[in-house]
């Protein structure tokens, strides 16, 4: 079954007076040659004892923030670009009843694919009209450099650089960025540089309630968390990136921070806790 044979996956959380609600972009399957570090066989081992499966299946998720009479999303997934099971952001707004022009603020935790490449059609059209796009510093100066796209291998040339250009093309006069702080009402941007040159978490409060939407710390929950020396191929630094990780776990496990991530499991929420030097991530 693909996903556009299936309901459209949401999940609402409050976080005080501030209404979040997950929508699923949908899934992919991708192989362990995408992990560094962590030799293969011992990547599934690791995998498999914490309940996972290989090829390892990942969620892509984004959150509509519902704040002050206003609405923000954090990410707009894959668009159309990445096969039949993702893409599936628009049906997910249409399920909530939030109309793509009802969206005034896009936060993105970064420009990857299936983070940005839902912000414009192949036609160069803005998906969220009224939208106006809020990013740190670093992400726009890093995929618009020419030698850095020069150094990339061929498919994250074209997937990454090229793409994120052509995304972000039509927002180029209603583009905020920041090096962190607040970034809409009751969210606060929280650079964690390492994935990407700006890749950011945002965390949001309200009523004494709090939540971190912390991006791509963990693209693989059951290997990353055991194991948060596990980096990406995708990683622009990946000992940073790693750095950054562990920064994060030990950040919401310390202060017992909910959190939520685009590719936590659906529906993406959860807690973490750390006992003997061990971090363990439970589903909320």
């Amino acid at each position: 079954m693909s996903a556009d044979d299936a309901a459209p996956r949401i999940h609402r959380r409050r976080v005080g007076d501030i209404l979040v609600t997950v929508l699923c972009d949908g899934y992919l399957d991708a192989p362990l040659e995408i992990v560094r570090n962590v030799p293969p066989a011992d990547a599934e081992a690791i995998v498999r004892s914490h309940g996972g499966r290989v090829p390892l299946r990942i969620s892509v998720n984004t959150f509509l923030v519902q704040s002050g009479g206003r609405n923000a999303l954090i990410d707009t997934g894959s668009g159309d670009s990445m096969g039949p099971t993702l893409g599936q952001l628009p049906r997910a707004l249409d399920a909530v009843g939030v109309a793509a022009d009802a969206i005034d603020t896009v936060l993105l935790t970064h420009m990857h694919p299936d983070h940005s490449n839902g912000l414009s059609d192949a036609a160069g059209r803005r998906l969220f009209p009224n939208a106006e796009v809020v990013l740190h510093e670093n992400e726009i100066p890093h995929w618009f450099n020419d030698a850095a796209m020069a150094r990339a291998i061929e498919s994250q040339r074209t997937r990454y650089f090229a793409a994120a250009r052509q995304q972000i093309a039509p927002y180029r006069d209603r583009v905020r960025e920041f090096r962190g702080g607040d970034v809409f009402p009751g969210v606060t941007a929280i650079p964690i540089l390492g994935h990407t040159p700006g890749h950011t978490a945002y965390a949001i409060a309200s009523g004494g309630d709090a939540l971190l939407v912390w991006g791509d710390t963990v693209h693989i929950p059951e290997l990353q968390v055991p194991r948060p020396d596990a980096t990406m191929m995708f990683d622009t630094d990946p000992d940073a990136a790693a750095a950054s990780r562990v920064r994060v776990f030990d950040r919401v496990a310390t202060d017992r921070l909910a959190v939520a991530g685009m590719h936590l499991h659906f529906p993406g929420f959860a807690r973490m806790t750390k006992t003997a030097g061990k971090f363990l991530l439970v589903a909320e």
